[in-house]
């Protein structure tokens, strides 16, 4: 894998509370410059989807807890790829799949899934869970017919190899939390990962030989 290579894995990333239009649109011009992807939050994607022809712009849904309605959770992907976004990443209900409620989480994601033409990753939260509910996680998604599993939003903690692994039994995953650093990053692709999400992406990039 060269960097060019390395660098279309790597959804370079800005979803802080503290986000503004100006830390969205300067995710998008990093992205464009060192050939990443960028994910910022829904509010900004109107505005700088535009501005982004060449890069592949992402946004989250339900985020970051994953418990809004299921009706405003689906409306809220629509809008996201009406305004301009590539792919959506969506935070499955924890809530629901620990309460046992699969059919709940499936039938949720599959509506979702279904109301949109662009690849949909479900955010599964895995250091939240248990290695049964890990699997359930990723039967759901495959049951949506979800494109993606990703390891989590990065604020419930770091994405770990053996999640990866798991994970990747049941769909392309991508790693979310605590991947600062390239070494970490080959260890996610390795263990299975399709992509890496990453504030420190430009570093990532910069930092791969």
């Amino acid at each position: 894998m060269d960097r060019a290579d390395f660098a279309t894995r790597i959804d370079h990333t800005v979803l802080g509370p503290e986000t503004t239009p100006a830390d969205a649109r300067r995710v998008v011009r990093e992205a464009d410059a060192h050939g990443t992807n960028a994910c910022i939050p829904p509010c900004y994607v109107a505005e700088v989807a535009d501005e982004a022809a060449d890069v592949t712009v992402m946004t989250v849904v339900g985020f970051p807890h994953g418990q809004h309605d299921p009706v405003v959770k689906r409306e809220e992907a629509v809008e996201a790829w009406e305004d301009g976004a590539d792919e959506l990443d969506v935070v499955l209900n924890v809530g629901r799949l620990k309460a046992g409620d699969d059919a709940a989480v499936v039938d949720e994601l599959s509506e979702l899934v279904a109301a949109v033409p662009v690849p949909v990753k479900v955010i599964v939260e895995a250091p939240l869970l248990t290695e049964a509910e890990k699997r359930r996680a990723g039967k759901a998604a495959v049951a949506a017919d979800a494109d993606y599993v990703k390891t989590g939003t990065g604020f419930t903690g770091p994405a770990t190899v053996e999640d990866v692994t798991l994970l990747a039994e049941y769909l392309p995953v991508k790693a979310s939390g605590g991947i600062g650093s390239v070494e970490a990053a080959r260890a996610m692709l390795d263990a299975g990962a399709e992509r890496i999400g990453a504030s420190a992406g430009v570093e990532l990039v910069e930092g791969f030989s």
